[in-house]
């Protein structure tokens, strides 16, 4: 898997996974880059039903060939709306700065040869096994990894990534790549949001700021599903937004589809369901007592429980209500008792708080003789686990200092509102978590609220003096050094190429924690060729790519600055 074949399957994978709604997106009275983030809703629903089809069904694997043919022949006759779309310059910047983060992402992802990091491993193999066994249609019992049935965790990353490899090839490299475009997505409900609360300089400049976040780019380049529900959570937000300032109903509707698309992609939409429908409840408690808003909530919660049903419906045909709903590790890691469980949430709370560096932790879990990937994981751990430092090392406290000055400008009801959502939603977001982590877990749930955070400090820039600023330059290039060079080193193996060239590769394997060892293991085991092996001898080539690409973002960034200027 070379050049030309990761630029065609990336393009593929776009064009199916953004395009295949277009000609119906392009009928509605929306701005252009409202519709570009609707059709990528729609579009992934498209791909998810169409495949879910194709499996209950047990049809072949060509009838899958259907969507890209769809998607290429629906963009061809709308190529009208197409061109009215890409005269918006707002459209241009956002699509540029898309493809600069999808390709920076799969650039990091062409230099890992095995996944490592803190705790990460078992996700990575047992999503593949997930992705093949709905193309293959394996049997019903299967217990992934030897021990996680089915419907511990909801299909649709892995039943839209299964059809995306269907029509480029089955491997583990295109399964790699595949979940990295996918992940990438997550910039554009995030642009939006930016959009919303800023200027036009607010997209380029977030591009950046997502290109330096280690919890963005690790995320990316590992083969999970937690970004692509970011994604959807993101856009729920956006059209959350949207609803509360128009009389339409369709905004309601999209909210609450694209909720249930998140939510049918990874569990941990779930605390964000909950406070974005509290948030309907109580924003519309003035209007309890008009008809048009029963009719709009009913509407919304009529097609979002139509999406919930294609999965659980048969889930629950075929599994039971058991088998269903009590198999997610939220329901089987919990504590035997209400209150040993209340505690387990308060001190994972506070875990997720605290940074590792100012408490007592569990040193050992990192322990290894490689000083590269000893650091490597204390700081994977930070950005990871931690909630303000998820933000970046710098960038949290000037968030802080935003929602603080935008808090006094906002009306004390307004105010108290955010607040409360906030905050349910770090409670809600570290509390599902069944087990107890020392680490924190801010990675699991919080991950569309770091996002979120990034967006609006992109939002903000214009208004932020001097001295803030070059504290985020600061605090980014920190962060990029440490979170994500450090990382990708490791992952590579190319800081033990360059301070340990004598050593053979069992050597240097052992020198990593047995976690590390324990992915490479299954790698050989499993007889997987990752993507970053095609490009095993082209590092050189790859890290010029990506300081070409930081470049050309960071000099998009400037330029959008300076017409603003």
């Amino acid at each position: 898997m070379m050049v030309a074949d990761t630029f065609g399957s990336v393009l593929l994978y776009l064009v199916v996974a953004v395009g295949l709604a277009w000609p119906v997106v392009a009928q509605l009275q929306w701005w252009g880059s409202e519709k570009l983030l609707a059709s990528a809703v729609l579009s992934l629903l498209g791909v998810f039903a169409f495949a879910w089809v194709v499996y209950i069904c047990a049809l072949p694997k060509v009838a899958l060939w259907f969507l890209p043919i769809t998607a290429v022949i629906g963009l061809g006759s709308s190529r009208r709306s197409l061109v009215a779309a890409w005269r918006d310059a707002e459209v241009r910047d956002l699509v540029g700065a898309q493809l600069i983060v999808t390709l920076w992402c799969v650039g990091w992802l062409a230099l890992v040869v095995s996944y490592s990091g803190g705790g990460w491993t078992g996700d990575w193999f047992g999503h593949w096994q997930r992705t093949i066994f709905f193309l293959e249609h394996g049997p019903r019992d299967i217990l992934f990894n030897g021990f996680d049935p089915l419907t511990s965790r909801p299909p649709l990353a892995n039943i839209v990534t299964g059809a995306l490899m269907a029509v480029t090839r089955i491997d583990f490299a295109h399964y790699q790549l595949a979940t990295t475009v996918l992940g990438t997505l997550a910039f554009l409900p995030a642009a939006l949001l930016a959009r919303r609360f800023g200027g036009r300089t607010s997209t380029a400049l977030l591009a950046v700021l997502f290109m330096v976040s280690p919890m963005f780019v690790q995320n990316a380049t590992f083969a999970w599903t937690k970004l692509p529900a970011a994604f959807f959570t993101l856009a729920a937000v956006h059209y959350f937004l949207r609803a509360g300032e128009t009389a339409s109903r369709s905004a309601g509707v999209w909210c609450a589809v694209t909720l249930a698309a998140a939510l049918l992609t990874h569990y941990s939409a779930g605390p964000y369901a909950v406070v974005i429908a509290g948030a309907w409840i109580v924003r519309g408690a003035g209007r309890r007592f008009e008809a048009p808003w029963w009719r709009e909530t009913a509407t919304a919660f009529a097609t979002g429980t139509a999406v919930l049903a294609a999965w659980f419906g048969w889930a629950l045909a075929a599994y039971g209500v058991r088998g269903t709903f009590l198999t997610n590790t939220s329901v089987t890691e919990t504590a035997p008792s209400v209150g040993a469980q209340l505690t387990v949430s308060g001190l994972n709370i506070r875990d997720s708080l605290v940074p590792h560096f100012l408490r007592t932790t569990d040193s050992g879990f990192i322990a290894q003789s490689s000083p590269w990937g000893w650091w490597r994981d204390w700081f994977f751990q930070l950005y990871q686990l931690n909630l303000f430092f998820a933000f970046g090392c710098a960038a949290w406290l000037v968030i802080l200092v935003v929602l603080v000055r935008g808090g006094q400008e906002t009306p004390a009801g307004k105010r108290l509102g955010w607040i409360a959502a906030l905050s349910a939603t770090v409670v809600l977001g570290i509390g599902v978590h069944g087990a107890r982590d020392t680490w924190g877990i801010t990675h699991i749930c919080l991950q569309p609220l770091v996002l979120a955070g990034l967006a609006l400090l992109a939002a903000w820039w214009e208004t932020l003096g001097c001295g803030w600023r070059r504290l985020i330059v600061a605090g980014a290039a920190l962060d990029f050094v440490c979170g994500i060079a450090l990382h990708f080193g490791v992952q590579s193996f190319l800081l033990d190429q360059w301070h340990a060239p004598g050593r053979t590769s069992a050597q240097t394997l052992a020198s990593y924690t047995p976690i590390a060892q324990l992915n490479l293991r299954a790698k050989l085991q499993g007889q997987w060729t990752f993507f970053g092996d095609a490009f095993a001898a082209h590092e050189a080539a790859i890290l010029a790519l990506l300081a070409l690409v930081l470049a050309l973002a960071l000099y998009r960034a400037k330029r959008r600055r300076a017409e603003i200027a």
